[in-house]
């Protein structure tokens, strides 16, 4: 996809390409969130997507109106009024990223049309798979086209890059490393994936 331009750092570090379509759905769903960062084409750097003025309708929508402050408590005269201010909103810190060409030249190229953009310090890398998001897909249905077809399971639960390389492998070794995406399909099945590609909670 031409337009797939978009990436963020998801529980299992950085994903994308993604189009603004899929990262709006992401926001939606609350796996994206404003203290998420995001990069794409034309950025300096990786940045909270509260940061990205394009964002800012797809999070008005999900967000709920900010309710008031307690009114004043009344009292004799003006001095003894209390007042609760709002709580201020927590915003978390740019990170530091060192200085060089590849924080300041985009993505390079990378094997299977893919590419790859600078991954951020360890420290501020965040899990966003929250417990009430859960993924539209089928751990049944992944681990079952695990054996069917080498790594097409992968793909289906988001994990194209890793379901590439499984496919590929069967190819070459003329499918002796079909047992990788046998042993992987069965990890699926049993439960040890908690979660899709995207960072999504996949239903027990």
């Amino acid at each position: 996809m031409s337009d797939a331009i978009w990436y963020y750092v998801g529980s299992f570090g950085q994903l994308g390409p993604l189009t603004k379509e899929q990262i709006e759905e992401l926001i939606e769903s609350r796996v994206i969130e404003r203290e998420t960062y995001v990069w794409k084409a034309g950025f300096p750097d990786w940045m909270p997507a509260s940061s990205v003025i394009e964002l800012d309708p797809a999070f008005k929508l999900v967000e709920p109106f900010l309710a008031p402050p307690p009114p004043p408590t009344q009292g004799v005269g003006p001095s003894t009024q209390t007042y609760s201010p709002p709580n201020p909103t927590f915003r978390q810190p740019d990170p530091v990223f060192p200085s060089g060409p590849s924080s300041t030249t985009g993505p390079t190229s990378a094997p299977f049309g893919q590419n790859y953009v600078p991954m951020m310090p360890g420290t501020v890398q965040r899990d966003l798979a929250f417990g009430g998001v859960k993924s539209p897909y089928n751990r049944t249905l992944g681990g079952v086209l695990q054996f069917i077809f080498p790594g097409v399971g992968r793909i289906y639960m988001g994990y194209a890059a890793l379901g590439v390389l499984q496919m590929l492998f069967s190819i070459v070794t003329c499918g002796t490393l079909y047992l990788w995406s046998v042993i992987d399909g069965i990890l699926i099945l049993s439960g040890k994936v908690h979660y899709d590609g995207y960072g999504r909670r996949l239903d027990e």
